[in-house]
């Protein structure tokens, strides 16, 4: 069990849920030192009594001095988006990264460790019939589309290995996060702003698991006091369908609900076309690109209940974090004035 004062490292700690995790154990009464990519976005850490670390996840001798010292270490960075110029990137950060820090824990003697994975890597062909997948579920490989989910699967087994070998470890899977402080925003965030400026037509026939940030920020700390070693726990909330989740956005801004239903395939062509044009041909980033849409087409439904049950894990409502996203973009000015103008909050508040 962390003590008030001992002292903590968080990587990532700026991103969407390093920053909520940080906040976590600051009001826990823990001391957190944070590794910050230079030139990163800190306004997420802005007020926030943290001991600050400039240093590339990449660089080994960089990550060997910000765990010096810690108690216990929190590995959340991580390349997450869904299309990148060159993809190496992917495997430079989430997998050389993730080797890093496993081997300066090991060196440090660091007493626990908690990896950020992601639930991209388990096995969906129940969750097709009808079954939420849980952490037994295993993938076809050739189903872990695009080079995050590759990275981050191969990643985990480095952090397997590093467990099998005796360093302390669990691994956490979070689902589809929603919530404030998503500034870059993420590709979950950005389905929830994208419907607030009006750029959302329709549909498609899917499920996703959706979970309030700070719920998983609470899971991460219940994962390194309660996990067992070597074990993984998905950090998820409710199972709902797409146009559900699209319902609770119209019900808590007033805005229109999206009425079109989009087959699958012309969501993917729409996606690949996307993807050769801008992303191969013009060299940037695609507007749709093609892992996204595969994703989006796919029926991601999880069951949390090893975390709830080994590790005291109890999230929220799925509304409270569908809302509390949805009023951040619109606060910190990310929705268009035409669209802030329409929007009626269901719970009242500044629009």
């Amino acid at each position: 069990m962390l003590e008030r004062g001992d002292k903590v490292l968080v990587t990532g700690a700026s991103g969407f849920i390093g920053s909520a995790l940080t906040r976590a154990l600051i009001a826990d009464g823990r001391q957190v030192v944070v590794m910050l990519e230079p030139g990163v976005d800190l306004r997420n850490l802005e007020g926030l009594e943290v001991e600050r670390l400039s240093g590339d996840i990449r660089d080994a001798a960089a990550v060997r001095a910000a765990i010096s010292g810690c108690r216990a270490a929190f590995h959340v960075a991580a390349l997450y988006r869904f299309w990148a110029r060159h993809s190496e990137a992917f495997y430079e950060i989430n997998v050389g990264g993730t080797r890093n820090v496993l081997e300066a824990a090991r060196a440090a003697g660091t007493e626990r460790v908690v990896f950020t994975s992601t639930v991209g890597t388990l096995g969906l062909d129940g969750a097709g019939g009808g079954r939420a997948a849980d952490e037994t579920c295993y993938p076809d490989v050739s189903h872990l589309f695009g080079s995050y989910k590759r990275s981050k699967y191969v990643a985990e087994h480095e952090v397997l290995r590093a467990a099998a070998e005796g360093l302390p470890i669990s691994i956490v899977l979070p689902t589809f996060p929603l919530g404030p402080g998503d500034r870059a925003p993420t590709p979950t965030g950005r389905l929830v702003l994208d419907f607030l400026n009006g750029r959302v037509p329709g549909y498609v026939d899917t499920v996703l698991n959706v979970v309030h940030v700070d719920d998983v920020a609470r899971g991460h700390i219940l994962a390194l006091e309660h996990g067992g070693q070597g074990r993984s726990y998905i950090l998820g909330g409710e199972n709902l369908s797409l146009k559900g989740l699209l319902s609770e956005l119209a019900a808590a801004t007033g805005l229109r609900e999206p009425a079109l239903r989009v087959p699958r395939a012309a969501s993917l062509a729409v996606a690949w076309l996307s993807e050769t044009v801008e992303g191969r041909v013009l060299r940037h980033h695609p507007a749709v690109p093609l892992e996204a849409a595969r994703m989006s087409t796919t029926r991601m439904a999880f069951d949390d209940a090893r975390a709830r049950g080994e590790l005291g894990y109890a999230p929220r409502p799925a509304v409270k974090a569908i809302e509390e996203s949805a009023r951040w973009f619109v606060e910190n000015d990310y929705v268009s004035e035409g669209r802030r103008s329409k929007i009626v909050w269901r719970n009242g508040g500044a629009r």
